[in-house]
């Protein structure tokens, strides 16, 4: 089965910096651990894809325009938003314990200082195709 681990950041539930205001030691060590993560995934066959997402200020939200009209953009920074999708992982394991365990281990992603993040990840089951009945 197919899993998407989200990676989320959210003012109310983590108690750090944001990651362009950490040291470049700090940097270098969470992207070493991500790189061992997607090395591990890969090496077990698990891995099917991921990556990591710009800031939520290069985001755009986009909904299509009214009476024929071009789509409407709204560009970021949301102020409204309180969390933002960091990066996911889509991995195919065996069984949802497994994605669960996954996600724990990706949570303890370190931050600043070396302590791990325990930062929210959500595993959410990739849905197959409707049957051809429908």
């Amino acid at each position: 089965m197919k899993y998407m681990l989200l990676m989320q950041f959210s003012e109310s539930t983590v108690d750090f910096p944001r990651i362009d205001a950490w040291t470049p030691g700090e940097i270098r060590a969470h992207m070493e651990f991500m790189n061992d993560v997607n090395k591990r995934l890969a090496d077990s066959g698990e891995w099917v894809d991921g990556q990591g997402l710009a800031m939520p200020e290069a985001a755009k939200i986009v909904r299509a325009g009214s009476g024929g009209g071009g789509p409407v953009v709204t560009e970021g920074p949301f102020p409204e938003t309180k969390e933002f999708l960091a990066g996911y992982w889509i991995v195919d394991c065996e069984t949802p314990e497994r994605a669960v365990e996954l996600a724990a281990h990706v949570s303890s992603a370190p931050g600043p200082g070396g302590a791990p993040l325990n930062m929210p990840i959500e595993v959410r089951q990739v849905m197959s195709a409707p049957s051809e009945d429908l």
